[in-house]
């Protein structure tokens, strides 16, 4: 069996393509979990192994890291281009992280959805309420738990990323965010990357496939079976 938790999604993602051609409309797929527990890596092997799912590209007022790019990782803007975005009700969802905004371009999201593409969202609990409430109907949600809260400060300290001040707010902040976890459609514990991976890619087919996002096609698809006995 591969380690490549992309590898492990693709059965999975390539037998629900293969039946599922009819046109539907789109779903906000969103991701949430404490920082470290995994739900960005997560977030890029889904990505590599479906084409049919779209990133949102959040805008933030944080400076970017050496290894960012603008418009890729984030659209980094200052912070009076992301209130103007706010109060013009340009953003989906907005929040305060510790000292920065993040916020999620609504336009790109409404494009997509028409279109019966899936967006990706990696956000937090609050992102996760507001855009439920902006989209109803549209989210599905999913939250992602660290196997323990040792394993979770390991992961932090590891990631050579933030000095030790950095990752003690973060483990505070960790509580309050695993707090939420009822408030998400489906849970899941990271303990094994490849399992959770496939896990993941399930929630996402099944979600696909749910009646009132499949009417668009077939309605035509049913109207097409009964023409045939006439």
């Amino acid at each position: 069996m591969s380690n490549d938790p992309s590898a492990a999604m693709l059965p999975v993602l390539a037998a629900v393509e293969a039946f599922d051609t009819l046109p539907r409309r789109g779903l906000l797929f969103i991701l949430s979990s404490p920082s470290g527990a995994g739900k960005t890596t997560l977030s890029r092997h889904l990505l590599a192994a479906d084409d049919a799912l779209n990133l949102s590209v959040s805008a933030t007022t944080r400076p970017a890291r050496p290894s960012e790019r603008d418009g890729v990782d984030y659209h980094f803007v200052t912070a009076e281009v992301f209130g103007e975005m706010v109060d013009t009700g340009a953003m989906l969802e907005h929040a305060r992280v510790f000292d920065n905004q993040y916020g999620s371009p609504r336009a790109p999201v409404e494009r997509a959805l028409a279109a019966g593409r899936d967006v990706l969202f990696d956000v937090d609990w609050q992102g996760a309420q507001q855009i439920k409430l902006a989209m109803q109907g549209d989210v599905v949600s999913v939250f992602i738990l660290p196997p323990s809260i040792e394993a979770l400060e390991r992961r932090l300290k590891t990631r050579a990323q933030d000095d030790d001040a950095t990752v003690a707010r973060r483990m505070a902040k960790a509580m309050d965010e695993i707090s939420h976890w009822r408030e998400y459609d489906y849970v899941l514990v990271n303990d094994d990357l490849s399992k959770c991976a496939t896990q993941l890619a399930a929630i996402l087919t099944a979600e696909r496939l749910r009646l009132h996002r499949r009417n668009p096609g077939l309605d035509g698809f049913v109207s097409g079976l009964e023409a045939e006995r006439t």
